[in-house]
This record gives structure tokens, C-alpha cells and sequence, in this order.
């Protein structure tokens, strides 16, 4: 096990967190979250937090729900992405996903920031640039796509590109991963382009939480942490950030070796 050891010391700056199955990852990603925006408002008089949608985040998101001790009022809210052209109503609508699935279930917080796709693309990135920059991250929530992307940030990603929000264009397995998902019905119907967050605004969050189940995102997960930083592998550049946790469950981890060392918890 020399060789994986040598792996995890590079990337020795990420804790990776691994638990049996998506409902455990969830627990723990959510409860992790939930102190981390209790903190921040502590500390600052509010939170500044970035959320993630997709079906990686539904225990998580649940999880941080049914945290106790949150002044919700004092949270500002971002999130990843947000397909181009697609309407609220669509079930696959992420601005629809987070009301339907966070916004509704919680009282109001001190803003939120939706991601209008039916907008002028370049208009609206223009106007969420202005917002976030005034607003220093303290959590972003993300996840890992099955080919690897952060957020909508496909490969070969941008690593460069300073602007906080950006158009991009979805590649074919993205879009394939959309599909399998169950958020559309057929491939012709799953948008080609998005407003996503840029690689290197989600890389200036004070702290990162990455929940990634499933056996799907198992090789995904396996390129994140055993290649180089590589534009090939977005989300190998979460290896450079200082206070990112990955959460795994069984499934997703199948790809790496279980003889982990410190700083890599088990939790059953």
C-alpha cells in the first residue's frame, strides 16, 4: 500500500472522510456544514454560503436542514450553476431545486441569489460578479461530476479565467450524467450551455465541502485525488485548497485504497 500512501501524503492537506453508505455521508457532510455556518456567524455577524444541487447533495442538504441553532436570517446564499434557457418550472431547474428543496423548507434567509438562466447570460454572470464579490465566501458545498467537473466547469477546465461566474458549454458525458439522472427525458432536451461558477471562485472559499456518493462517481473520485492537478480532472484542484473535506461513502471510495492513514476518517 506504499504507492497509495504516497498518494494521500501529496494531497495532505484534504481530509477525506469516508462512511458506509449516502445517508451516513450525508450526516456527516451536513452536520460539518451546519457548524461551519454557525461559526462563521459568530464570528462575522453572517455567513456566506455557496450550495450545490444534483442528486449528491440530497442527504447533505437534508441533513443541514435539520440542524438546530442556525439564524437563518443572517445567511447569504450562492450557488454553482444554472442552466441557460431552461425555465423555473422545468423539474431539472436548479434555482427549482433549491427552493423546492432548501428555501421552502427553512425561514427566509438575508438574501438569496439565484442563478436566472432565462436572462441574458452575459448580463446576468455581470450581475452575480458584482454580488459575490462583495460577499467573501465562508462555504461552498460542492460535488464531483462523473467526469470529473466542478460545478459545470467541464474538462479540459478553465483553471485561469478570474471572473466569478461564466458561460460554458456542457460536454457530452455531462450531459449523458444529466440524463441518467433522471432530470430529463431525453438527451436532446438537456441544455448545451450553463452559467456556472468559475474554478477559481470556488477555490476562494474560506472552506469547502465536497459530498461525492455513489458508485457512478467512484473513478471520478479516483481521479480527483490520484493524478496531478490537471485540467483533465477539475477536481483535482481541490487537492491545492487549504480546508476542503471530501465525503465519500463506500461506493464512491471503491476506486481508492481502504488502507488510509490520518488525516483519512472511517465513520460506520
Amino acid at each position: 500500500m506504499e504507492l497509495i500512501r504516497t498518494i494521500f501524503d501529496k494531497i495532505s492537506c484534504m481530509e477525506i472522510n469516508i462512511s458506509k453508505n449516502s445517508q451516513q455521508l450525508g450526516k456527516a457532510a451536513g452536520k460539518a456544514a451546519a457548524e461551519l455556518i454557525r461559526n462563521a456567524i459568530k464570528a462575522n455577524g453572517s455567513a456566506n454560503v455557496i450550495f450545490a444541487t444534483g442528486t449528491s447533495q440530497f442527504e447533505t442538504l437534508k441533513e443541514i436542514i435539520s440542524q438546530k441553532g442556525i439564524d437563518w436570517g443572517k445567511v447569504v446564499m450562492f450557488h454553482l450553476d444554472e442552466y441557460i434557457g431552461l425555465p423555473i418550472t422545468s423539474p431539472a431547474s436548479f434555482r427549482k431545486y433549491l427552493l423546492d428543496r432548501l428555501l421552502s423548507k427553512l425561514p427566509p434567509f438575508k438574501a438569496t441569489h439565484l442563478i436566472n438562466g432565462e436572462s441574458d447570460p452575459k448580463k446576468e454572470c455581470a450581475r452575480l460578479n458584482a454580488l459575490i464579490q462583495k460577499h467573501p465566501i465562508d462555504l461552498a458545498l460542492v460535488g464531483i461530476g462523473e467526469n470529473g467537473h466542478l460545478a459545470f466547469n467541464d474538462p479540459p477546465a478553465d483553471f485561469e479565467i478570474e471572473d466569478p461566474y461564466i458561460v460554458v458549454t456542457l460536454d457530452a458525458l455531462c450531459r449523458k450524467q444529466q440524463l441518467g439522472e433522471g432530470w430529463f427525458k431525453s438527451i436532446e432536451d438537456v441544455p448545451t450551455q450553463a452559467i456556472s461558477m468559475s474554478i477559481k471562485q470556488i477555490l476562494k472559499s474560506k472552506n469547502i465541502i465536497c459530498s461525492v456518493p455513489d458508485e457512478r462517481k467512484a473513478m471520478a473520485v479516483a481521479n480527483t485525488l490520484k493524478n496531478p492537478v490537471s485540467k483533465d480532472y477539475p477536481a483535482s484542484i481541490l487537492q491545492l485548497h487549504a480546508n476542503c473535506t471530501l465525503y465519500l461513502d463506500e461506493l464512491s471510495a471503491s476506486e481508492i485504497s481502504q488502507d488510509f492513514q490520518n488525516p483519512i476518517h472511517m465513520q460506520h
